[in-house]
């Protein structure tokens, strides 16, 4: 019985000491067959290391690597090609300095491992002569490989000076690529991010960029078929229904594929669970999702262009491409209208939903067991159908969030933001959650179901407003009131064909008090 290659990157380990290995070595070929230079963008702990390793093994004519693969009897092994292989994936990279070192040392590294001698001082003139003098040794085309090219850049994303610093000493060295063509048989890059060429690769125009080629959207990440075939002796007793609802769905315009660390760490351990968002930390995101004052519930569709998925700039970061890229979003539905293609955006599966809205909203309340108390209030309110109990369970979302946090912020200053509150808490527990619910009549604000029954949930923000200075505050009239909104709209028409029990929850909110200041519901006969 083979193992399970959790956190193995290095195709040689993993085929010589009995590890599961998923046959990618098809689309390898593919690739050379078809052309010269590549890149190729996937969210990070989708097996790109794994796919650079496995390209190097080849190239390097390791041929007792590749018995029983389709590479085997698929490839010239009389010829054995000198490969560079380049991996900012380790450390962190803080400052143009270290970049230079790092990279140095990586030259120097590469160098060694041919018997080499650099004489060049400056980093770009030391990569083109160890291209040149690997060529001139062994009289064959160099191939080149860099994985994460892109680490260093997005380690200081924060520090937009810093970060084009980087990228500038970065752009210093991808473009000897360019210039040293008659020397390169092959070269590949991957990465999280898309930077444009421009800004990046200079010149580098002729990458092919496989990240949404519909040929290549197998190649890292695993089909249900894979999973059936080469880890059967794991799958007694997997509940196929709930690994896809869990950790299947990304699309990269091909078959769909899993999150190849989750579906792992889940046959070893048989519990469902976040491991891959635990592997990284969001934070930058969340602060831009604050700064933007984003409708969170935006994210289970968003409708975007086609070229903004394909531009990143560090000048002008849009939150719906770097979603997408670092593999939060992925795409739901694609719709041309004449020479345009838009793109819908949306979760990919339920790990990350839950775990980005309870990661959100652990960045806005200070002790996260009073969230956690919140979430389990809520659950089992909605549950036993005791809706009497919401109202203060909502105004518990709002008071845990301190004083502190709104004069850091701007959020409550927009009315998406309450909405937005009571969207996390029930997307972290996992609930099938519609915002914007459309129907004949309108837009449902939230619909969330659970078990037999559906909850239609609609928000306002009002204004409280002193009369006079001895008068009390008062909400607006009953009459136009967030459930009344509700059946002016009639939108529980659109379930009442299912037979479920229906409940009706107007929700209204003030930004004065930061808090709900009228609260009704209703359940349909």
């Amino acid at each position: 019985m083979k193992k399970l290659p959790i956190g193995i990157q290095t195709f040689s380990n993993i085929i010589e000491d009995n590890y599961c290995y998923v046959d990618k070595t098809p689309l390898i070929h593919q690739l050379v067959e078809e052309g010269v230079y590549y890149f190729l963008s996937r969210p990070r702990r989708f097996g790109k290391s794994l796919l650079i390793s496995t390209l190097k093994s080849a190239f390097l004519g390791q041929q007792d690597l590749f018995k029983g693969l389709y590479l085997e009897k698929h490839w010239d092994w009389s010829v054995q090609y000198p490969v560079i292989h380049i991996s900012f994936g380790g450390g962190v990279i803080k400052n143009r300095e270290i970049l230079e070192k790092n990279i140095h040392a990586i030259i120097k590294e590469n160098a060694q491992n041919y018997a080499i001698e650099i004489s060049q001082d400056t980093l770009n003139f030391q990569f083109r002569e160890l291209i040149q003098k690997l060529h001139n040794k062994y009289q064959q085309k160099v191939v080149i490989l860099v994985d994460e090219y892109d680490k260093p850049i997005l380690d200081n994303i924060t520090d937009i000076a810093l970060a084009k610093e980087i990228r500038e000493g970065l752009k210093n060295i991808y473009s000897v690529i360019k210039d040293s063509d008659e020397y390169i048989k092959f070269a590949f890059l991957t990465g999280v991010s898309k930077f444009s060429k421009v800004s990046l690769f200079s010149g580098l125009n002729n990458l092919s960029d496989l990240t949404l080629d519909k040929q290549y959207a197998t190649i890292c990440g695993y089909t249900e078929t894979d999973i059936k075939t080469i880890f059967a002796d794991y799958l007694d007793g997997v509940d196929f229904d709930e690994l896809r609802k869990w950790y299947n769905g990304y699309n990269f315009l091909g078959e769909h594929v899993y999150n190849p660390y989750d579906v792992l760490l889940y046959l070893k351990n048989r519990e469902f669970n976040n491991y891959w968002f635990e592997t990284g930390s969001p934070s930058f995101l969340i602060k831009l999702l604050q700064e933007k004052q984003y409708y969170i519930p935006k994210l289970e569709q968003i409708q975007t262009r086609d070229t903004l998925l394909n531009r990143f700039e560090i000048e002008k970061i849009q939150i719906e491409t770097l979603l997408f890229q670092t593999g939060y979003l992925t795409i739901k539905n694609i719709t041309r209208l004449g020479e345009n293609t838009f793109y819908q955006l949306g979760y990919p599966n339920q790990e990350v939903r839950k775990s980005l809205t309870d990661y959100i909203l652990e960045g806005m309340i200070d002790q996260v067991l009073e969230k956690e108390d919140n979430s389990f209030a809520l659950y089992t309110c909605l549950k036993e159908g005791q809706l009497n109990q919401l109202k203060a369970i909502f105004q518990a979302f709002f008071s845990s969030i301190p004083h502190h946090w709104y004069r850091k912020n701007q959020l409550a200053n927009y009315e998406g933001y309450y909405a937005s509150i009571v969207y996390c808490y029930f997307a972290a527990l996992g609930l099938d959650v519609i915002p914007e619910d459309t129907t004949n009549k309108g837009q449902i604000d939230l619909t969330v179901k659970l078990n037999h029954q559906i909850f239609i949930i609609e928000f306002k923000v009002i204004e409280l407003v002193e009369k006079t200075p001895t008068e009390e505050k008062t909400t607006q009239d009953k009459s136009n009131s967030a459930l009344a909104q509700i059946h002016e709209k009639r939108y529980f028409e659109k379930y009442q064909h299912l037979n479920q029990t229906i409940y009706l929850i107007g929700v209204e909110f003030s930004k004065e008090d930061r808090n709900i200041v009228n609260f009704q519901w209703e359940q349909l006969n």
